[in-house]
């Protein structure tokens, strides 16, 4: 299996609703703490969803998931990175 390869089929690893919530707040610049308060959930549940995402992502530091996510279209960014969709009415909606 060649590198493209490995990192292509990292990108396919599904994540979880609230793994991407743990994203969106990781590249929104938070802590864990804040996460977990902003959640109310555990920090503690918070380390685990921030390792099961670095796992699934293979990325190895908050950065290189932040990167990740940028990449892939999973976070919009102080509207950068971010698409327009079709909501249900046919009229397009911002990406969030």
């Amino acid at each position: 299996m060649s590198a493209s390869q490995s990192s292509q089929e990292k990108e396919q690893a599904p994540l979880s609703e609230r793994e991407l919530q743990i994203v969106d707040l990781v590249a929104a610049g938070l802590t864990n703490q804040e996460i977990s308060t902003q959640l109310d959930i555990s920090k503690r549940t918070v380390d685990n969803h921030i390792s099961n995402v670095l796992n699934k992502t293979a990325t190895g530091n908050r950065v290189a998931l932040v990167r990740w996510a940028l990449k892939w279209g999973k976070v919009c960014i102080d509207d950068v990175n971010c698409c327009n969709l079709p909501n249900v009415d046919g009229q397009q909606e911002l990406a969030s």
